[in-house]
């Protein structure tokens, strides 16, 4: 009896051994098979280890690898339900409530969004994305005060950041503080002009963005300068052929107005969105 006990138990133990074996094969293949962009693949070999072994921890990991795939795949919906199953595993990752959280951003849920980037910066409170992001969203509902509030704290820590200054001076310019944003863009234009550190299209921004606030200051002199530099920079930047187009319109320059409104049109901006634009160049 007691040898059958012990073959028992080492039968147990082999068995086991073998399906915990069974898993981490299923791990490694399928983290093998994503490398190789072998996507159907990949999820086979996640599934089954899921199957195998459905309460172990490092699940956690293989669901937020699932939702990655079926995001790359246009699968939103069950991404989103693959992030979520691996946060029901650890609800304190960061790295996939940012992967959950740009997944609903991407797909118009900003409310659902700016909660998960809320809890990530309740665990990391100078997550410099988490903060990007939270700011944008809450622009978006116009909520400046909030948005004004994450810029500012990302700039304590990071006082050079680009997107963190630009964020932070198109807050200022759309809560109306013209005169605020506009110095905030000049100091970041100096800035560029005594120690180069953009890139050619992110000074084209810059300059395109404060013609936009001297267009609203009726300064069009000064913002059809802007523009004609960020042009220059930039012969892509839609958006400063709409902005300088607005100004030809403002001074009833109706051709060279159309002209650029159809340029911003072909470099991006959707024609219906314009539409009221070109029918006053009329």
């Amino acid at each position: 009896m007691r040898k059958a006990i012990i073959l028992l138990a080492l039968i147990c133990t082999g068995a086991l051994q073998i399906a915990a074996q069974n898993y981490q094969d299923l791990c490694d293949k399928a983290f093998r098979c994503i490398e190789a962009d072998s996507l159907d693949r990949a999820q086979d070999y996640i599934r089954q280890a899921l199957r195998l072994e459905p309460s172990n921890p490092h699940n956690a990991l293989l669901f937020s690898n699932l939702g990655t795939i079926q995001r790359r795949q246009g699968k939103t919906d069950l991404a989103l339900e693959s992030y979520t199953f691996a946060l029901n595993f650890t609800p304190r990752s960061v790295p996939i409530l940012m992967n959950r959280a740009t997944l609903y951003l991407e797909t118009g849920r900003e409310d659902r969004a700016r909660v998960d980037y809320s809890l990530v910066l309740d665990l990391d409170k100078d997550n410099t994305e988490a903060l990007l992001m939270r700011a944008y969203i809450y622009m978006k509902a116009r909520d400046y005060k909030s948005a004004r509030a994450d810029y500012q704290h990302l700039l304590q820590t990071e006082p050079t950041s680009f997107s963190g200054r630009l964020g932070l001076a198109i807050v200022e310019h759309k809560a109306g503080r013209l005169s605020v944003a506009q110095r905030i863009l000049s100091q970041m234009i100096e800035a560029e002009q005594t120690g180069r550190q953009t890139t050619d299209k992110e000074l084209a921004t810059l300059y395109t963005t404060r013609a936009e606030v001297e267009k609203d200051l009726k300064q069009p002199d000064a913002a059809l300068i802007d523009l004609e530099e960020a042009i220059k920079l930039d012969e892509k930047q839609a958006e400063a052929y709409l902005v300088r187009g607005q100004i030809y319109l403002q001074q009833n320059r109706k051709k060279q107005a159309r002209r650029d409104f159809e340029q911003a049109i072909a470099l991006g901006i959707p024609r219906n969105d314009l539409h009221h634009l070109l029918q006053e160049c009329k």
